[in-house]
């Protein structure tokens, strides 16, 4: 399962983070961050170890939700070293979601 980020944990989970990290912007009413939520599980279990994915509600971080310009969900932002290496909105295929994600680490 994947740990959900807010408000008080970001800094340190996601800016701080010695490995790259992938935000799930996410909300409990959205349908397609529900179908999305079972590949990003499957992912994290792929990198754990070289990278990791966290989920964030934007209904319960809304402040850290409009710093970074999320406007619909689910919107991934991949953060290398602190800082936005990508940014994807909407459910994407696998495939995608993989290929950025290796792209950090590589």
């Amino acid at each position: 399962m994947m740990k959900v980020v807010g408000t008080n944990d970001f800094q340190n989970e996601v800016i701080k983070s010695e490995m790259p990290v992938v935000v799930d912007f996410f909300a409990t009413w959205c349908g397609p961050c529900k179908l999305i939520a079972p590949v990003l599980d499957q992912l994290a279990e792929e990198f754990d170890g070289t990278a990791k994915i966290v989920k964030l509600d934007v209904d319960q971080a809304k402040e850290i939700a409009i710093e970074y310009g999320v406007k619909s969900v689910p919107t991934l932002i991949f953060f290398k070293d602190g800082e936005i290496a990508d940014k994807v909105v909407g459910a994407q295929p696998k495939a995608e979601l993989k290929s950025k994600i290796s792209a950090m680490i590589g």
